[in-house]
């Protein structure tokens, strides 16, 4: 491709790109495909030669489009969004024309400086305290990974990088019942063992875990023998919102010497409102916190921000100094590929730097308010339906409930099939869960571009297509 030709189809791709978001509401919101009917659509040899950029984008629009689900659809109320603000889109464009290698402050000294400022800047509109540092991660499963290795490494003073797990004691990781399953890989990963991972059990209308179980369940495994090395504390999980109540998990961390990590890959975006932040008081005390300003705060994926008391601590576990990877002549820098587990880094802070000038703080509070309330409105909605109950109270802008059939049908089986024949109708998205072993639909507000009538448009879709089942 020469240069005439990248700018001509760099300029079609953001026209397409423009135009993609300006109709992406007249298209179902989940993809209408069944498996395997895209692969059909793709030879199956890589081509001997090369093809003329119409042919491929023509493809592109012809076969690929049509199955994709679109997250960016302002009707999508399912899982937790994953926006990706205009503004962080064109930040986006710049840093993949530039396709940096952002591992070290040498090779790219603008990429590290930004990321130390934003990550400050997010630090003081979460409200934290000075003291604590950060790095963006790719994801919540990096950086809850890279916590537990930590914690891990912390609680066999610093020799499992080096010996192994092997001889050792067997660790103890706390959580409760309701953390997302990057939790779980990170146990895998670590060597720590799905086994050694000690749900806690919960209560409470936002289903915390239980302080005083906790601290037993740490007194119990270290009279048994075992090494407990850190607790993990979550802030609206995925499931319905389960958040934990951090202040008595951090006495129990404190007490017991232990690394607290604190999730809230979804919530914390919401701690930009100061009204919110009673959710996770206590977070300032954690030794980690991941939350995602690419869900719900509008830095298009992958952007990640892991705060640190002890960035330290972090390094003396990641960091690897290999002769070609130093800097030499240069004291006091940072080389944010010894924060993470990857050695390559893409320069995520451009977008947030864009997404945060461009929209302010106050834009951005805006839309978290305007979701809480358009969610719990429209819960209320539902509450008021016949033949609807709600099974979780709102979290933020994230409720669940459930249909009842009013006969003897399966109410699993009948949530089930609700979910799927309002995902198969197109006109919006949403998930189920399980809620005490039980189905309950999931149903959450937080795409960038939503409005209070694509929520009133929800609720019609909902109760419509829940009558034709009855």
């Amino acid at each position: 491709m020469d240069r005439d030709t990248f700018r001509e189809w760099s300029r079609r791709a953001a026209d397409w790109g423009v135009d993609y978001r300006d109709g992406v509401r007249d298209r179902p919101v989940r993809a209408q495909v069944q498996p395997g009917s895209i692969a059909a659509l793709i030879p199956d040899a890589p081509p001997e030669g090369a093809e003329s950029m119409e042919a491929i984008f023509a493809d592109f629009e012809a076969k690929i489009l049509p199955g994709m689900t679109h997250w960016q659809h302002p009707r999508f109320f399912a899982y937790f969004p994953a926006n990706a603000a205009p503004v962080s889109v064109v930040a986006e464009y710049l840093v993949s024309a530039m396709a940096a290698q952002c591992m070290l402050w040498q090779t790219s000294p603008a990429a590290t400086e930004l990321e130390v400022r934003v990550v400050d800047w997010m630090r003081q509109a979460l409200g934290l305290p000075d003291g604590f540092a950060g790095v963006i991660q790719d994801s919540a499963s990096t950086a809850t990974l890279a916590a537990v290795l930590t914690m891990r490494e912390r609680a066999l003073d610093w020799k499992g990088n080096s010996a192994g797990l092997a001889g050792q004691p067997r660790l103890r990781v706390y959580c409760s019942e309701h953390v997302h399953t990057s939790i779980d890989r990170a146990i895998w990963i670590s060597g720590i063992g799905e086994d050694n991972l000690v749900r806690i059990p919960t209560s409470g209308p936002l289903r915390g875990m239980d302080a005083a179980r906790l601290e037993a369940a740490v007194a119990a495994d270290r009279a048994a023998g075992m090494i407990p090395a850190g607790i993990i504390a979550c802030i609206g999980g995925t499931s319905v919102g389960g958040t934990d109540d951090v202040n008595p998990v951090a006495d129990v961390a404190a007490r017991n010497g232990l690394y607290l990590h604190v999730d809230a890959a979804w919530a914390g975006s919401a701690m930009i409102c100061p009204e919110f932040r009673h959710y996770w008081h206590g977070a300032e005390r954690a030794d980690s916190i991941v939350f995602n300003p690419h869900k719900w705060l509008g830095a298009q994926f992958d952007c990640s921000i892991q705060f640190l008391r002890d960035p330290e601590s972090l390094v003396k576990t990641l960091a690897i100094k290999p002769e070609y990877l130093k800097t030499h002549g240069k004291d006091g820098i940072i080389n944010f590929s010894e924060w993470s587990v990857p050695l390559g880094r893409r320069f995520r802070a451009l977008k947030l730097w864009f997404l945060l000038r461009a929209h302010g703080l106050e834009g951005l509070r805006k839309m978290i308010r305007d979701h809480v309330s358009w969610a719990r409105r429209h819960c209320e909605r539902i509450r008021a339906t016949r033949g609807f109950e709600i099974v979780s109270e709102p979290m933020l802008s994230l409720y669940s409930f459930r249909h009842i059939a009013g006969d003897d049908r399966d109410l699993d089986m009948h949530n089930l099939s609700l979910v799927e024949k309002i995902n198969a109708d197109g006109r919006i998205y949403v998930t189920q869960t399980r809620v005490d072993g039980r189905v309950a639909i999931r149903f959450q507000v937080g795409q960038f571009e939503t409005t209070t009538a694509d929520v009133d448009f929800a609720y019609d879709v909902i109760t419509e297509i829940a009558g034709s089942l009855n």
